[in-house]
């Protein structure tokens, strides 16, 4: 092995690439050390251990999403900011195998995702909630985002790429004499970007409902 000299992001960097192509599971310390070619014990003067690492990498990840700002900050209402930023959230999300396994499990390692909470939570305010339902309805549609996310990829590890065991016509043949669950199949393995909308509406008009007349 080389001796060349690294630094946190390039490790980053690294871990962030070979997410990719390992997933979670398979990503180790040791292949990331491989990768930038030097011995596996060089990575631990930038972290401790593998959760370190992740919650670096879903910083990181955090932060490419905010680059040009966050995200629905400049929209007309807050139903439309709120559904932008959930939007980029996926987007970003689905850009990295495990990405919502990566992102929900972590603890950032600064304080970047604090700016986008301050511009969410800012247009709640604006908008009348009281702070306790800005703060609720946030947690919520981000709560739908991830669980909705981790689902999909549970399914399509990658947009277009189909996880194995998942064959809609095999489970309704499997789950034959019980036809609502067979049929419900389509419903949940397919169409995800519609399905991902229309209950981001729902959400969304929920909040409206319950939250959005008690300011």
């Amino acid at each position: 092995m080389a001796t060349t000299k690294i630094d946190r992001a390039q490790v980053t960097d690294t871990a962030l690439r070979l997410l990719n192509e390992l997933g979670l599971d398979g990503l180790t310390l040791r292949a990331i050390a491989k990768e930038l070619d030097v011995k596996a014990p060089a990575l631990y003067w930038h972290f401790k251990n593998k959760q370190d690492l992740v919650d670096e990498m879903a910083t990181v990840m955090h932060r490419r999403m905010t680059a040009d700002g966050v995200p629905g900050a400049d929209s007309d209402s807050w139903q439309e900011g709120v559904c932008a930023f959930n939007r980029a959230l996926r987007a970003m999300l689905l850009s990295y195998r495990d990405g919502a396994k990566v992102y929900g499990g972590a603890r950032f390692t600064g304080t970047d995702h604090a700016e986008s909470m301050e511009v969410y939570l800012g247009v709640m305010l604006d908008a009348g909630f009281a702070f306790r339902d800005a703060v609720r309805a946030a947690m919520t549609t981000y709560h739908y985002t991830m669980g909705f996310v981790e689902e999909e990829q549970g399914t399509d590890p990658r947009p277009g790429e189909r996880g194995p065991g998942i064959d809609v016509a095999e489970r309704a043949a499997l789950l034959a004499a019980y036809p609502l669950a067979a049929a419900a199949g389509a419903e949940m393995f397919e169409g995800f970007d519609e399905r991902f909308e229309e209950g981001l509406g729902v959400v969304v008009a929920g909040i409206e409902a319950v939250y959005s007349s008690r300011g």
